[in-house]
């Protein structure tokens, strides 16, 4: 249900006005969006709850195309005068903007959706949880950590975020939508006194698009990670460091998902591929000729772009041009055989998906423009896939990763290289105790290629970031990736230490 709070604040009102005024002054399309944008963030150390932050974005904005150019503002003041002027400038800066640009503007077709309400999967809204409940949990789970002796330091924190949004269009558009998500985690530090080794280890626990219960329900095994994760420092302290070199790899999603975000999820969003998304990080080796064409990956490679996925961070009923989300391909047996797109990019290329935009337009706060933004970019799990353990079993010389921590990856999307939390070596189809400092390098279409085998549906876990940093200025956006289990051969591995004093 949508919070009443939000339901009580004069959206409706303000959006008839903004839309009335921008149709007068001839808009062949215009649209408004309003958000209130709840977030809390609690931090604790060391048994201690250092931060408990709160902050609230509300506002609306209104977009429109005349003279075949985008306009655009907002405005923070809720009263029909601001709502009109609000309009008005959109329509004055489409005016200076209509003399430079010379594709004009259009939008590839989607229905009318009237007055129409989507809310996400959760069970209890975190927000409406007491401050101090949290606090505890936090607490509780930092102090449990440093009951180990070689933990010297332990943090958490939890991240959430309450979303509502009502959007309008002249077509005759209205969605109301509220979405909840969250973010918990935690840390240990310690260090080997003999060696001066320091090092952490952090829970692997994905965030996702659920509310509190997701820390109660048993959905993930806290007590177990926090049992774990001190004796997994322990090891990683004493493990000696990687000898740099070809390796077999298997990797788990929890660090998977990462090298999907950066070198599949960004290099398939057709903005960059066309490239008109240049300056903040870059363009696109996948480039629109490539389509039907690039082998992005062996041929077991399935990816999808997907914004209903149940609990993913970028799932929503309708993306900020009214467009109803929905699936589809983007790698389909190792070749690229999609993007994503919004409304003006499907327009410009009506070949694709049906000649309609896929949902992927979305703006972080009333303040900013929608922008062409990440769906849930997944690698597909094999039917009948192998287990982790059996992935391990068939590698002679190799190493387990779990968990992500840096990365690195070029402008074009194509140079990377991805360290993780947790390394096993493998020695005959057996884990074989931790290595440290381990990195492995390749291009994308290298390692994309390296893929022998995927696991099966047990294997296939959802994990993302709250943080894809996109466009200038720049705006956030939080993506979830979903992935199994994965064998990968022959990966470049370097040793991080090594290469630090290069």
């Amino acid at each position: 249900m949508i919070d009443a709070t939000f339901a009580e604040l004069p959206y409706r009102s303000l959006g008839d006005v903004a839309l009335a005024r921008a149709a007068e002054l001839g808009a062949t399309h215009a649209d408004f969006r309003f958000e209130r944008v709840r977030y809390q963030y609690l931090g604790v150390r060391d048994g201690v709850l250092q931060t408990a932050s709160d902050a609230e974005d509300l506002g609306f904005a209104v977009r429109v195309i005349h003279r075949g150019a985008w306009g655009f503002a907002s405005g923070v003041v809720l009263t029909p005068e601001e709502a009109r002027r609000v309009a008005e400038t959109a329509i004055g800066v489409a005016e200076v903007a209509a003399a430079m640009t010379t594709l004009p503007v259009q939008l590839a077709p989607e229905p009318v959706y009237d007055d129409v309400t989507w809310v996400s999967s959760y069970d209890v809204n975190p927000l409406e949880v007491a401050t101090a409940e949290k606090a505890a949990v936090l607490i509780d789970w930092s102090n449990r950590l440093r009951e180990h002796a070689v933990v010297g330091h332990a943090t958490a924190s939890l991240q959430q975020v309450q979303e509502n949004k009502y959007y309008a269009d002249l077509a005759g558009t209205r969605t109301t939508q509220q979405r909840v998500r969250l973010q918990p985690g935690f840390e240990a530090t310690g260090a080997d006194d003999a060696t001066g080794v320091f090092d952490s280890m952090a829970s692997i626990a994905p965030p996702v698009g659920r509310g509190w219960e997701y820390l109660t329900d048993g959905a993930y095994d806290w007590d177990s990670e926090l049992a774990e994760v001190p004796e997994l420092l322990a090891a990683k302290l004493a493990a000696p460091g990687v000898e740099a070199g070809a390796y077999d790899l298997v990797i788990h999603p929890s660090n998977l998902w990462l090298t999907i975000h950066e070198s599949i999820g960004h290099a398939t969003e057709l903005d960059r591929a066309l490239g008109y998304e240049a300056n903040y990080a870059g363009t696109s080796f996948a480039t629109y000729d490539k389509l039907g064409t690039l082998q992005y990956g062996s041929g077991i490679m399935n990816v999808t772009g997907d914004r209903t996925q149940r609990h993913g961070l970028a799932t929503v009923g309708y993306d900020d041009e009214g467009v109803q989300t929905r699936d589809w391909d983007i790698v389909k047996d190792g070749v690229l055989v999609g993007y994503q797109l919004d409304r003006s990019m499907g327009h410009m290329k009506p070949e694709l998906h049906d000649g309609r935009s896929n949902g992927c337009a979305y703006a972080d706060s009333p303040g900013h423009i929608p922008i062409q933004r990440m769906a849930n970019v997944s690698l597909q799990p094999a039917p009948d896939g192998p287990s982790t353990d059996e992935l391990i079993s068939r590698v002679e010389r190799g190493i387990y990763i779990m968990g992500d921590k840096s990365w690195s990856i070029d402008m074009q999307r194509f140079n990377f290289q991805f360290t993780g939390q947790r390394f096993f070596k493998i020695t005959d189809g057996q884990l074989d105790g931790q290595l440290r400092d381990v990195a492995y390098q390749a291009t994308t279409t290298d390692f994309w290629n390296s893929m022998e085998a995927v696991g099966g549906l047990d294997t296939w876990q959802l994990h993302g970031a709250f943080n894809c940093g996109k466009a200038q200025p720049g705006q956030v956006a939080a993506v979830s990736h979903g992935a199994p289990t994965a064998l990968f051969r022959g990966v470049c591995i370097l040793n991080t230490t090594d290469e630090a004093g290069h």
